[in-house]
């Protein structure tokens, strides 16, 4: 079976930079932070696009959504686009509430390739039905894009690690909210990572209510934990039956060198899918058929 996944993180140079920034208070290497991570350095974005590539092989993965991980850093995910067109689909997350942030927006879309945008909003703390993510939708639908919006529980493993504080609102990642701007803009796919990320029953709720929300697989999904009595496999036959298997897109939330793609996820879900009786060719659309509908080459 063919497998693409939605959710990959592309943690350049240019990511690192940006933490060592934060947590040293001056310029820090990439190849400094990326030791005090217990990380391999990325490199130049295209020896990044190269381990990139050579990772899906191993693992026989076809393509992937690569995320530019902090606002600013599209050109290095564009360049990996630019590099290996036909593997790489470029994500960038975006702060609709910063100054310029909708142009910015237009020119990732416009000149630099990128096919959606990533909205972070317990992070940098805004409604999902803001006027400016309202605006942003609309530069979204002109272009043709997608939207990915992370709601729920939200933690960042590079800021742990580092001791990094993560002050974050995580109100302002409702997945209702999200459902009162994307049922105005029908013709633009969104994308909601973990299955809401423990706003399960929001997000089950906001995809009856749009029926252009989907949900990515993506990540062990232990958010779980939060909601007594509910297993993963309780998860993927509950939003089988009120998404459908057109709106379920397989994500793995891989990140960093060496731990690389995380066939491990991989492996955990197809378990679970083998188990509740999914038949073919529904796993062909969650693992690569649903991918190829919304990123066709």
């Amino acid at each position: 079976m063919t497998v693409h996944d939605t959710h990959c993180h592309f943690l350049s140079s240019r990511f690192l930079e940006a933490l060592g920034m934060e947590r040293h208070k001056a310029a820090t290497s990439a190849g400094d932070v990326a030791r005090e991570l217990g990380w391999d350095a990325p490199g130049e974005p295209s020896v990044l696009a190269d381990r990139w590539v050579a990772e899906l092989d191993r693992n026989r993965v076809g393509r992937v959504a690569l995320i530019a991980s902090v606002p600013g850093d599209e050109e290095s995910v564009a360049a990996a686009v630019q590099r290996y067109p036909g593997r790489f689909v470029g994500f960038f997350v975006l702060n609709p509430m910063v100054p310029g942030a909708i142009d910015r927006a237009r020119h990732a879309f416009e000149h630099l390739g990128m096919r959606c945008v990533c909205l972070f909003a317990a992070l940098h703390q805004y409604p999902l039905d803001s006027d400016k993510v309202m605006e942003l939708f609309e530069v979204v639908r002109a272009n043709g894009g997608t939207v990915f919006a992370h709601c729920g529980f939200l933690s960042i493993e590079a800021r742990v690690r580092l001791g990094l504080p993560s002050v974050m609102d995580l109100r302002c990642g409702d997945p209702l909210a999200l459902a009162r701007t994307a049922v105005r803009f029908p013709t633009v796919p969104v994308i909601i990572p973990h299955f809401g990320a423990g706003f399960l029953r929001e997000a089950f709720m906001a995809a009856d209510a749009a029926l252009n929300i989907h949900f990515d697989t993506s990540s062990s999904n232990s958010w779980v934990k939060y909601l007594p009595g509910i297993t993963l496999k309780d998860v993927f036959r509950q939003a089988l039956a009120i998404a459908g298997p057109n709106r379920l897109i397989f994500g793995t939330d891989s990140s960093f060198f060496p731990r690389g793609w995380r066939r491990v996820i991989m492996g955990a879900q197809r378990a679970i899918i083998d188990e509740i009786g999914v038949e073919p060719d529904v796993q062909e659309r969650i693992f690569s058929g649903n991918f190829e509908r919304l990123f066709p080459t």
